[in-house]
């Protein structure tokens, strides 16, 4: 299993020194990657059931990879796949797509499946100034465009939440 992600990679940096580093979030391109204290770590110990002794880290690192790469090589590989491919990645895709690659130069009889978060047009402003010209928009998606945004304030309680699905849904 590849773990790719951008400059908040502390996930990498563990399966590199068996160090779990949390720090504060950077932002970037690919802004879903954003966290400096990945809260599925916890499951991750878990999946690899946690020993005192320090075994999880060799036994993580034996199946996974974590690469992590910068904003400007993100852009890149947008670009590179898109003159190659006339594909668009979106911003997290493009992390993959690089993880992948690096993952392959070095078990190059693997194939692999990259799995994106979003359209492209969800980052249409950085899409376009990397691709230097328009992205389409689906027109699902411009459909909610012109919506107006609305957001309803209720207590982080199951039956309110529960009441209010009721009252709005049924």
């Amino acid at each position: 299993f590849i773990a790719a992600t951008n400059l908040n990679d502390v996930v990498p940096q563990y399966l590199h020194s068996g160090q779990y580093i949390p720090r504060p979030s950077v932002r970037t391109l690919s802004n879903a990657m954003d966290v400096g204290n990945p809260s599925n770590f916890a499951r991750m110990l878990d999946l690899f059931q946690q020993q005192a002794d320090g075994s999880t880290w060799n036994n993580m690192k034996a199946t996974l990879s974590g690469y992590a790469y910068d904003d400007d090589t993100t852009r890149l590989a947008i670009q590179e796949v898109y003159e190659k491919y006339q594909y668009i990645l979106e911003p997290h895709g493009a992390v993959a797509y690089l993880a992948l690659k690096a993952y392959q130069q070095k078990h190059p009889d693997t194939i692999g499946v990259i799995l994106e978060t979003a359209h492209p047009a969800k980052f249409l402003d950085d899409m376009e100034a990397v691709l230097s010209h328009p992205v389409d928009i689906p027109e699902r998606l411009a459909r909610l465009a012109d919506l107006p945004k609305s957001a309803t304030v209720m207590k982080a309680a199951y039956a309110d939440f529960h009441q209010w699905l009721i009252e709005n849904y049924t």
